[in-house]
């Protein structure tokens, strides 16, 4: 009992100069096209995977809409610039999230969250993960989700008629990154979203600035994806230019060379990673989930 009682006061001064245990660093999470915040068997799936492995976590699955139907329309239909503001004042005006967060994109979610990342540095983001994420665009859509479905033929054609007209950019979210290598010069003026976060036109270096504020830019690709043209899009790279058959890593890009987003600068600091894994788009074990992307969010 002496022993005991003598240990307290040791014990008490530990808690006192160790604190509480520090928080679980919060998630924000954007699903990708056609998919919504809360769908049980995808964001809402993953939100509690999240919840269930870091308790007390507060994650953000975020919504665009009022619902989760015009959350799902507004994936093909909204401008993604108008998107990624609506995003940035959820964020602002969080109280969960002002000492800073994690943020995990899905597919086209990806590549809308680096955009948060460069235009909206407050509250700070800091780690990014795309899985699966199109960060040089795409040049096609082989299987868009929902096969059958009259929208995914819709925005074929729509694509093939004319993606970078005025109207098609500013109301089609696919065409805002559909990035046509027999296109370069029509790609990089008309673009009004993917070419301007990849500064196509120019640089922005308060965008380059507030990427290389991350401590970890994590880039998932499905080795077996059926859906992204061209798959290395979610490593960054894409088509040599001026042809749609041979592909290029992000290191041999003019975007790299010429280290117009930081991107050469990160990688050389180890702040980039390049990941693979097993399977079509967005297809992935919780197995994998556990042991691969996890320790990013702790």
């Amino acid at each position: 009992m002496a022993a005991l009682r003598a240990a307290v006061p040791v014990l008490a001064l530990l808690g006192l100069c160790l604190g509480p245990a520090a928080a679980a660093t919060p998630l924000v999470i954007w699903h990708g096209m056609g998919d919504s915040c809360c769908n049980p068997v995808s964001m809402g799936y993953i939100q509690k995977l999240v919840q269930k492995k870091i308790p007390g976590i507060y994650v953000l699955s975020l919504k665009i809409g009022s619902n989760m139907i015009q959350d799902m329309e507004n994936s093909f239909f909204m401008n993604v610039n108008d998107q990624v503001r609506e995003v940035c004042s959820q964020l602002a005006t969080d109280p969960h999230l002002q000492g800073g967060y994690n943020a995990m994109g899905f597919s086209q979610g990806g590549q809308f969250l680096r955009a948060v990342a460069q235009r909206c540095p407050a509250p700070p983001m800091f780690n990014l993960i795309s899985i699966g994420g199109q960060h040089q665009g795409v040049y096609g859509f082989p299987r868009c989700p929902g096969e059958s479905s009259h929208i995914c033929d819709w925005i074929r054609k729509t694509l093939d008629l004319g993606a970078y007209t005025k109207a098609v950019q500013e109301h089609l979210v696919q065409a805002e990154y559909w990035h046509d290598p027999l296109k370069e010069e029509d790609y990089r003026k008309n673009s009004i979203f993917l070419a301007d976060i990849n500064q196509e036109r120019g640089i922005n270096e308060t965008y380059k600035k507030n990427l290389m504020a991350l401590k970890k830019f994590v880039m998932v690709k499905f080795l077996n994806d059926t859906m992204v043209d061209p798959p290395i899009s979610e490593w960054f790279g894409f088509y040599k230019s001026g042809q749609a058959k041979e592909t290029i890593p992000l290191q041999e890009t003019s975007l790299y060379k010429e280290d117009r987003l930081g991107l050469q600068e990160m990688d050389k600091a180890g702040k980039l990673v390049f990941l693979g894994v097993k399977g079509d788009h967005l297809h992935f074990s919780e197995e994998w989930f556990d042991s691969t992307i996890l320790p990013f969010l702790q």
